[in-house]
C-alpha cells in the first residue's frame, strides 16, 4: 500500500492503495467519481480516457503510481453546465449522445486534439479518434461535433 497524491480536476487528492491499481479504480471507487467509465479494461475502447498533464490516456491501464504529483483531468474538469468546453457544447448542439457510455472517451480525446491542433483537417481528426468505440454508431454526429467545436475554438472560444 502507498499514498499517492495528485491533482484531480483542479483539486488536490490523496489515494491510499496498491500503487499498481488502475487509476480508473482510484477515481471511481476511492474518490467516488462516476466518470470516466469502465469499458473493456484493456485500453481498447476509450471509455476510461482522462488527461494526464493535458495528454489523453486510458485510465484502466494506468497505474495509480504513474500519476503521483501530476494533474489528472476528467470530463467533469473539462467544463461544467454553466461553462462547457467547446466540445461539450458541440456535443449538445449536435445531439450526439445516444446511450452516452462512450462519450467520455470521444470528448476527452477530441478536446486534447483541438487543444494541440485547433485547425486539424478531417483526416487528422479521424486519426486522433481512431480506436475509440461507439456501439450506437454515432460516428458521423461525432465528426460534426468535433468540427463544430473546432469552429467555436477558432472563433475565439476557450480551449
Amino acid at each position: 500500500m502507498a499514498t499517492v497524491e495528485f491533482t484531480l480536476d483542479s483539486q488536490a487528492v490523496s489515494v491510499e492503495g496498491d500503487p499498481n491499481m488502475p487509476l480508473l479504480y482510484a477515481i471511481r471507487n476511492d474518490l467516488g467519481r462516476n466518470n470516466p467509465h469502465f469499458g473493456c479494461g484493456l485500453a481498447q475502447c476509450g471509455a476510461c480516457t482522462v488527461h494526464l498533464d493535458g495528454v489523453p490516456l486510458r485510465s484502466c491501464v494506468t497505474p495509480l503510481s504513474g500519476v503521483a504529483g501530476k494533474k489528472v483531468t476528467t470530463i467533469k474538469g473539462l467544463g461544467n453546465p454553466g461553462k462547457p468546453h467547446p466540445i461539450q457544447q458541440a456535443y449538445i448542439e449536435e445531439q450526439v449522445p445516444q446511450c452516452g457510455y462512450c462519450v467520455n472517451g470521444w470528448i476527452m480525446t477530441a478536446a486534447a486534439l483541438l487543444h494541440d491542433n485547433p485547425h486539424a483537417n478531417d483526416a487528422q481528426i479521424r486519426d486522433a479518434l481512431a480506436g475509440l468505440k461507439c456501439r450506437c454508431g454515432t460516428h458521423m454526429s461525432i465528426m460534426r461535433a468535433v468540427k463544430r467545436a473546432q469552429q467555436l475554438i477558432n472563433a475565439g472560444g476557450p480551449s
